[in-house]
């Protein structure tokens, strides 16, 4: 399984975005996207940016990480003895946490905010949006995921099924899609739906303080930053930012300079 990590976390992505895509033409939100696919390439420019920068100075990636970890024995798991049937789950968990608190920290520290505004001046929302980060917020991100994965001891497993859950629940929950009202309510029991998220990209602080879950929706509901519901028609973006002059690539790069 290790050793097939590109083609996998490759082909899963590439499927949930065909997906999705598909998804977005036969069930569509309502919300109008004016530009639509023009957005397409400062969003994915961003992510390729991202990528290059990562592989660059991590060549090694995440999964590596674990993989030295468990050869060298080290990390909480590891020290108590945990099976493995215990702590592939655990690790899963843990780090949707620790994401879920990354995200948060992205929202309250005014220079990380700088950075994580790049994702939220998107004035539309779709799959596309999920790709949607600064390169240096994903490399700050990257190493914070490092750093879990060996203070966890995550098993490598774990790690990469972590990596390909959170691309793909990145993906699914900025998705311009409407999902039957009953399954929607159902899934958010559980996951963060594209109906939850939304309510995080409002323009009003009260509602982008809120719903910071990328997979698990338990976190928001237990540590206080559930709403459920936003309090009005949704306008997303960040004002000043949702002109369309902003979205262009170079603009989305020096964003956090302004």
């Amino acid at each position: 399984m290790l050793g097939y990590e590109p083609a996998l976390r490759l082909g899963a992505f590439l499927s949930v975005l065909g997906l999705l895509l598909l998804a977005e033409r036969l069930a569509p939100w309502s919300h109008p996207r004016a530009l639509g696919w023009r957005r397409w390439l400062p969003n994915f420019g961003l992510v390729a940016l991202g990528s290059v920068l990562v592989r660059l100075t991590f060549p090694l990636g995440v999964v590596a990480v674990a993989v030295w970890a468990q050869g060298a024995g080290f990390g909480l798991f590891h020290w108590v003895g945990l099976p493995f049937w215990v702590a592939l789950p655990l690790a899963i968990v843990l780090l949707d946490l620790i994401v879920w608190a990354q995200h948060v920290a992205t929202h309250k520290v005014p220079v990380l905010w700088r950075l994580h505004r790049v994702h939220h001046a998107d004035p539309e929302m779709d799959a596309s949006t999920g790709l949607r980060f600064h390169p240096v917020e994903l490399w700050l991100s990257t190493l914070l995921k490092m750093a879990a994965v060996a203070l966890l001891g995550a098993p490598p497993e774990a790690v990469l099924i972590f990596e390909i859950i959170l691309n793909a629940s990145s993906l699914f929950e900025h998705a311009a899609i409407r999902l039957p009202e009953r399954l929607d309510r159902a899934l958010a029991w559980v996951i963060v739906t594209p109906r939850l998220h939304r309510i995080h990209h409002s323009e009003r602080p009260e509602e982008t303080d809120s719903h910071y879950g990328f997979f698990l929706s338990v976190w928001d509901r237990i540590l206080g930053t559930w709403r459920g519901a936003p309090a009005g028609e949704l306008v997303l973006g960040v004002k000043g930012y949702r002109a369309t002059g902003e979205q262009r690539l170079w603009r989305l790069l020096t964003q956090p300079l302004r």
